[in-house]
């Protein structure tokens, strides 16, 4: 009996030193057969939402390549619109798995379903974050490579004092964030691409990274205009309705004909301004010069027309002073009341010599002479009137046109110099983190 015993627990013994080993086996074979759903399943179950927490809490998102395109640019408003991809990738532990247990080198993850680094543009005003794909690729040291389409809207104050030959920089603040003890740190390579093409009469000539004395990193986009448009628009119609009013001189102003042309150019400039008003760049703090060209243009032309109206005064008249106009109008009344009494005179002294009284009769004669000779004297008046008016006109031509190339001159030499400067870089924000926090985080790098 007690043998018996004996044999049967031998037996039990045996049987279970060999069936250990089968199921450990066995268990080993299905972790080691597990595909590459399995183990994203696995990931996604762990539901790591919250970002890799390292010893110093500072997580390090390495921005691999950047590819920047300018959709759009504001000039009135001076905003500039970006779409922007950020290729990126960093180390979350807890999504890796063990190379002997599974050599599957990488698999896919949906990209809600774990956590991804969010990127701040310290100068933005309004920013959407799209992702590249739905899923992101996992390698198996927990290594995550994802992609993102940034459309921002940033403002950017470019001087336009020159407008439309304008060249400027715009930049673009790409960083994560930083705190005193925690931060999200981005280390963008130089691998920064343009995407050719233009946002209206802007065309972006290039884009560059840099980094400032706080380690803060941004984009600095080269942008330029294509001055023709504005020059066809702009420019050309107020210099040919300046030219046209040059021109003008040489109408006889006598009759009106200069004058209501004059008023013409006059109404067609204002029109011109006020169809082009919502459309003229603000400029910011440096408003642009063609602001200044076109009230210089304006003032001109109404000067000029002023000058055309007092032109055609002087040519009929000694003064052009409403006064002087009234007693004139007295004086010739008056000798309009003694011309007819004249008259009269001359018709009774004609009268009178018919009825064979000689003395009367070289009497008359002598009045008839005196007559004409006070209208010639009347005809040469008009003829010195109108001769000094016309040399004044001369004189006023060649004050404009002095004028006009003097102010040429002036606008050329303004043009080439730098007045006007902005500062488009002071929309850092150091309240949150501060260049202590930026110093403080590197040296713990």
């Amino acid at each position: 009996m007690v043998l018996q015993y004996w044999i049967s627990l031998l037996l039990l013994l045996c049987s279970s030193s060999f069936a250990g080993p089968t199921v450990s086996a066995a268990s080993n074979s299905s972790e080691t057969a597990c595909d590459r759903r399995c183990l994203a399943n696995a990931r996604v179950a762990k539901e790591l939402f919250s970002a890799p927490q390292s010893d110093n809490c500072t997580i390090v998102v390495n921005i691999t390549s950047i590819q920047y395109e300018t959709l759009s640019f504001d000039t009135k408003g001076m905003e500039m619109t970006s779409r922007i991809k950020i290729n990126m990738e960093w180390k979350d532990p807890d999504l890796g798995w063990m190379q002997e247990r599974n050599r599957i080198p990488t698999i896919t993850l949906p990209v809600d379903k774990i956590w991804t680094p969010g990127i701040v543009l310290d100068n933005s005003i309004d920013t959407t974050v799209v992702p590249y794909t739905k899923d992101v690729q996992v390698r198996r040291d927990g290594t995550v490579e994802h992609a993102v389409f940034l459309f921002t809207t940033v403002s950017c104050e470019i001087n336009l004092f020159n407008y439309p030959f304008v060249i400027g920089e715009c930049p673009v603040a790409i960083n994560g964030w930083s705190q005193k003890f925690c931060a999200l740190q981005l280390q963008i390579a130089d691998n920064v691409s343009l995407v050719p093409g233009s946002g209206g009469e802007w065309i972006t000539s290039g884009v560059r990274k840099y980094v400032d004395t706080s380690h803060r990193v941004y984009l600095k986009v080269s942008l330029s205009i294509n001055p023709f448009g504005a020059v066809v628009t702009l420019i050309l119609p107020s210099a040919l309705i300046m030219v046209a009013d040059l021109v003008s001189f040489a109408l006889p102003f006598e009759g009106g004909e200069r004058n209501s042309f004059k008023v013409t150019l006059v109404l067609s400039l204002t029109m011109f301004l006020l169809i082009l008003n919502d459309h003229l760049p603000n400029g910011g703090n440096c408003s642009p010069l063609l602001h200044y060209h076109f009230s210089f243009c304006l003032v001109s032309l109404v000067l000029s027309m002023l000058v055309s109206i007092v032109m055609t005064r002087l040519s009929v008249e000694d003064s052009f002073l409403l006064c002087r106009r009234r007693s004139k109008v007295h004086t010739s009344n008056s000798a309009k009341t003694q011309q007819d009494s004249r008259d009269q005179e001359k018709d009774t002294g004609v009268i009178t010599a018919k009825s064979g009284d000689l003395a009367l009769e070289m009497a008359s004669l002598q009045r008839i002479v005196s007559f004409l000779d006070n209208f010639d004297k009347e005809d040469d008046e008009k003829d010195n009137k109108m001769a000094f008016a016309y040399r004044l006109d001369r004189f006023c031509f060649g004050f404009f046109l002095s004028i006009y190339i003097l102010y040429v001159i002036i606008i050329i030499s303004i043009t080439r110099t730098d007045i006007c400067k902005v500062d488009n870089m002071n929309f850092w924000d150091n309240t949150g983190h501060g260049d202590d926090d930026y110093e403080f985080l590197f040296d713990n790098l």
